[in-house]
């Protein structure tokens, strides 16, 4: 089972971002998730190109950013310049899905959509075989810390069964209120890329929460 375990850089202890990103990257992890919110599509602030820009001098991590703005289209450039790899905007945020996938695309780059949990599947009908990532948000986003909405777990099913008919290639990722106890539902459900904030990220203790998510990894494939 290819599990991506995406440490969520909202959650990292923003004093000490260098020793962070290290630690991770140690572990194991090649992933980094990063949220960008403007304050507007979500009720928070968080991480614009500068930030991903200066952290991608001191780091060779998939640098996964995840705009939870409205219009993207405007940023993706800036983001793409910073050194995103790849790029997730929300189907709620955009006025032409379509075209911004084109955009991020035109780019060399990795593309995304998330939907919220309220938003159905069927905004990406005409759109699966064009995405290398679909973002099921298991919580309202816009901020770390909040409980999983365990009902999500039926649309990541849904998701999931939808690949297998299309042999779509997509990654499901899901992201929002995820640990150690409930890691498992969602792999069980079909999610393949997983974000995961403070229940990774913690003080003198993150090394050793990765080294428990690797393991009931591995313990699911067995």
């Amino acid at each position: 089972m290819n599990i991506i375990i995406s440490p969520s850089l909202l959650a990292a202890d923003m004093g000490n971002l260098e020793q962070e990103l290290n630690t991770i990257k140690n572990s194991g992890i090649h992933d980094l998730h990063i949220d960008v919110m403007d304050g507007n599509f979500v009720p928070n602030i968080a991480f614009g190109p500068d930030q991903v820009k200066m952290l991608r001098a001191f780091s060779t991590l998939h640098f996964d950013v995840h705009m939870m703005v409205n219009d993207p289209d405007r940023y993706i450039k800036a983001f793409v310049d910073a050194g995103a790899d790849s790029i997730t905007v929300h189907a709620e945020a955009c006025t032409h899905l379509h075209r911004s996938i084109q955009v991020i695309k035109g780019f060399g780059k990795k593309a995304g959509v998330a939907l919220n949990p309220a938003t159905p599947l069927d905004v990406l009908r005409y759109l699966y075989s064009t995405l290398d990532v679909v973002l099921i948000m298991t919580v309202n986003p816009g901020y770390g810390g909040q409980k999983n909405i365990t009902k999500m777990n039926q649309k990541i099913k849904e998701l999931s069964e939808v690949k297998q008919a299309g042999d779509y290639q997509f990654e499901i990722q899901v992201d929002g209120g995820i640990n150690q106890h409930n890691i498992l539902d969602v792999m069980q459900a079909g999610a393949t890329n997983i974000v995961i904030g403070s229940a990774a990220f913690q003080k003198n203790k993150t090394q050793q929460n990765i080294e428990v998510f690797h393991k009931i990894i591995r313990d699911a494939s067995l």
